[in-house]
């Protein structure tokens, strides 16, 4: 790391760590002054000076006390500064690295492997969603010196975003979960995406494995062309591995693997394709069957992502972390599955899905052809393109009483009481710029007596 030195550093001081965080550093963390949009670390220089902080990293003389004794690195890059570090941590460290991407589900799957892993291995994880240039790094410079195994995400929304993160990373193994609308506004069809996701073999290791989604015709050949190890998973015929009767119970599932059941106590299809996703790489880990199969029945849901909570007699489905069109749907199936078992209500509450760019208004009006084709009996959408939903769900047969628009959820979360009934079933999803965990915390507030009085056909002006 280039970097010119303001102040003395006591050539026997630790460093315990470093942060970009002014409010959650400790004494004797490095603190990385980067620059966002919203703020910029050098104006909190003098905040982490007085905490104690080891040194600062910054890009220019940062105003200070006359008296401060926190040495100063001046560096051309913050950024660039961070990814340097990080890379030569991972050059130190001797875990297998696992690097894992997508255009859905690559949280839950590094979380479901994470838990099986954690069993066998000293095992660590990105911190939440860490996976962009900022995220990647930080997340390897946390992982500590023992470390055996690292499970790493890396997202992209724009072209030439994965390739960099890969390299930084290089991986042992790398996952592709699977390919979809996302991000369309930057990527702008999707052969970009397909290009994007799979540049992530360009940071393998030379002797490294790429496992891809077999079900996926056109991931799975263009794969094949890129020069390294490949394994699918999937449930169609020809895939390495395979699974089979995959059935989704509601709350819970199950899946066969080489001939043996593996129950998963997460609801959806798509945790069922998580769960094999995993298994994928577990196995070459020498990870026995029965033993993946008995730390998969304790996994818990990672949270807001389809995530089941119990309000009163309402079962709620909180996935209101993020969304796109695949995402939506897996959500949706669970939605109909689970009501057509309970027999309760069907409620989706939707909020607009981001960069989608061109296709956002028809894709928004497919989410609600497919809301009306689920069986959703109430559908409350808000966001810059809830009358596309709407117009989706009410011209594929949906009662005009049922469907609702909201301009935004501070909108939708003053009506939701007209609407909500004590035994609905309930899903919460849409992306984080609508910050619908406002409208789960309302659904929370409820009062059960105001929802028996609720009048469910009453229509709201729009």
């Amino acid at each position: 790391m280039n970097a010119e030195c303001l102040g003395p550093i006591e050539p026997a001081s630790a460093i315990d760590g470093l942060t970009i965080d002014s409010r959650t550093i400790r004494p004797g963390q490095a603190f990385f002054a980067l620059k966002g949009e919203r703020f910029d670390g050098h104006d909190f220089a003098a905040e982490v000076a007085n905490k104690a902080a080891a040194c600062i990293v910054a890009e220019r003389r940062p105003a200070l006390p006359s008296d401060n004794t926190t040495p100063v690195l001046l560096v051309p890059s913050v950024l660039g500064a961070l990814a340097t570090l990080a890379g030569w941590y991972r050059h130190e460290l001797s875990a297998y690295v696992i690097a894992i991407t997508g255009s859905a589900g690559k949280t839950t799957t590094r979380h479901i492997l994470h838990h099986v892993l954690s069993r066998f291995y000293r095992c660590h994880q990105a911190v939440k969603s860490f996976n962009n240039h900022i995220g990647v790094p930080l997340s390897i410079l946390g992982t500590p010196p023992d470390c055996q195994v690292l499970l790493l995400e890396l997202g992209s929304n724009h072209p030439g975003e994965i390739e960099p993160l890969a390299r930084l990373a290089e991986p042992n193994a790398a996952c592709i979960t699977l390919i979809g609308p996302a991000h369309l506004e930057g990527f702008g069809n999707m052969q970009n995406i397909l290009v994007e996701k799979t540049s992530i073999a360009k940071g393998l290791k030379a002797d490294g494995v790429l496992y891809v989604n077999g079900d996926q015709p056109a991931l799975a050949g263009f794969a094949k062309t890129l020069g390294c190890r490949v394994k699918t998973f999937g449930t169609t015929v020809g895939c390495d591995i395979i699974g089979t009767d995959l059935i989704a119970n509601g709350l819970t599932g199950q899946l066969r693997i080489d001939g043996k059941t593996v129950d998963v106590p997460l609801p959806g299809r798509a945790n069922l394709m998580n769960v094999l996703t995993v298994w994928s790489i577990c196995r070459d880990l020498k990870i026995e069957l029965s033993d993946f199969s008995e730390a998969v029945k304790t996994v818990s849901p990672v949270p807001m992502r389809l995530a089941v909570e119990t309000i009163g007699r309402i079962t709620l489905l909180n996935d209101c972390y993020n969304a796109n069109p695949a995402s939506m749907s897996n959500a949706l199936e669970t939605l109909s599955r689970l009501a057509g078992q309970t027999k309760q209500r069907a409620v989706f509450i939707a909020g607009s899905m981001a960069e989608l760019g061109k296709q956002a208004e028809q894709l928004h009006y497919q989410l609600g052809r497919q809301a009306a084709t689920a069986g959703v009996g109430c559908l409350l959408a808000c966001g810059p393109f809830a009358r596309a939903i709407i117009d989706g769900g009410r011209e594929t047969g949906m009662a005009e009483a049922d469907c609702h628009f909201f301009v935004d959820t501070t909108q939708l979360c003053d009506k939701l009481h007209l609407f909500i009934r004590p035994d609905d079933i309930i899903l919460v999803k849409g992306s984080r710029v609508n910050g619908l965990e406002a409208a789960v915390e309302t659904l929370k507030q409820l009062n059960p007596t105001t929802q028996d009085k609720a009048h469910p056909k009453q229509k709201i002006p729009n």
